[in-house]
């Protein structure tokens, strides 16, 4: 269960279609808002194996915040070229990438006391299941 609410932000964009669709909303704000928005998700996933598969606290760290900053303006460099070729779909992009990250950063920090620690297997809340 607690694997699917960690990609509530990938459900959100597969259910924003239809919203696109019903509302009239330009599809390039939603193909351009969400593909980016996947594409950095699994650039996140695999820099974050290759993080936690480093021993080196200086690779961790320059890895984390080198992919934290680049899917940041990888994101934005998206919906700005969206939105000077169309304003409109600019606009539904920019809208639908802020929804999908409000809703990430809100699960992501709901569930960060249940990650569980690589290092030593063990969960950062007393008693949580494993």
């Amino acid at each position: 269960m607690l694997t699917s609410v960690r990609y509530l932000d990938l459900i959100l964009v597969m259910l924003a279609l239809p919203v696109f669709l019903a509302a009239g909303l330009p599809l390039a704000g939603w193909g351009v808002g969400g593909g980016v928005w996947a594409a950095q998700r699994a650039l996140q996933i695999s820099l974050d194996r290759k993080a936690q598969a480093s021993t080196d606290p200086r690779t961790v760290v320059g890895v984390l915040a080198a992919s934290m900053i680049g899917r940041g303006w990888i994101v934005a460099l998206a919906v700005f070229l969206v939105g000077l070729t169309d304003n409109e779909a600019g606009l539904a992009a920019a809208v639908l990438v802020v929804a999908l990250f409000t809703v990430y950063f809100t699960v992501k920090m709901v569930l960060r006391p249940f990650d569980v620690s690589p290092t030593t297997g063990a969960s950062h809340v007393k008693g949580a299941a494993q």
